[in-house]
């Protein structure tokens, strides 16, 4: 089985050209429970400017959980293609907060939306969000896929689908895929590599189904990996570090 992180290690000749970041919005609560944090968005910043400084295209996916998940408030009773939309809203309230930190580290972004909102953003079209990566600008992705019932994670897919990238980088808050989630089982296994049938046939907990099954479908490569390690993402990026890839199994 061939690993992907190997295969475009910078040292070789053919390297990563273009990848997406899928960030959870749990990952810009830092060691809170809700709401952001700006160190931590300057540091997630900090760590996909100095990727996109090495010339590889970088797009992103933040999602927005943070601030509000559909899935929970429908669990309350509140009617579930409303919550998603505001989901939806809340990526782009996080969007626009990394839009900031990264210009602010120096580098140009665009920020472009699933739903219309053209004061703030660009609406989504895949060859301007294509001619954006070409001209060196970091796009963000936000709204996820503009409908209700799908997650951040198969937004994530579809748009890395689109937009032809080498690979999906998905950062969380543990270091690969596991059997169980660690923090709460302790002797739970961590696997190196998965395939995408490996993963759908054990349900695990990585992205929903429908995200590990675009990604399948297109031979789409996922690395799992810790994003607030210190240059989590430069490392993983250059083969360092610890990290789960998914590929398939031939």
């Amino acid at each position: 089985m061939t690993n992907p992180l190997t295969d475009h290690a910078p040292d070789k000749p053919s390297t990563y050209r273009r990848v997406l970041l899928k960030v959870s919005g749990e990952a810009l609560m830092g060691a809170g429970s809700y709401g952001i944090d700006p160190a931590t968005v300057d540091g997630i910043a900090a760590d996909v400017a100095a990727v996109a400084r090495t010339g590889v295209e970088v797009c992103l996916v933040v999602g927005g959980g943070n601030i509000f998940r559909g899935v929970a408030a429908a669990a309350r009773g509140m009617d579930r293609a409303q919550g998603d939309y505001a989901g939806m809203l809340a990526t782009v309230i996080n969007a626009l907060l990394m839009q900031n930190s990264l210009e602010r580290q120096g580098i140009p972004t665009r920020v472009m939306t699933a739903i219309q909102m053209s004061s703030i953003a660009e609406p989504y079209i895949r060859r301007r969000a294509v001619r954006h990566m070409e001209k060196g600008r970091v796009v963000i992705f936000a709204a996820g896929t503009g409908n209700p019932f799908f997650t951040t994670d198969t937004g994530a897919a579809l748009r890395a689908a689109e937009m032809e990238c080498s690979a999906l980088f998905k950062g969380t808050q543990v270091d690969g895929v596991y059997s169980a989630d660690p923090r709460k089982v302790p002797d739970a296994r961590r696997y190196d590599t998965l395939t995408y049938r490996d993963v759908l046939a054990n349900d695990l907990n990585v992205m929903d189904a429908a995200a590990i099954s675009l990604a399948r479908e297109n031979r789409l490569p996922i690395v799992v990996f810790n994003i607030h390690e210190k240059d989590a993402f430069s490392r993983v990026m250059r083969g360092e570090g610890r990290f789960t890839t998914i590929v398939a199994s031939d």
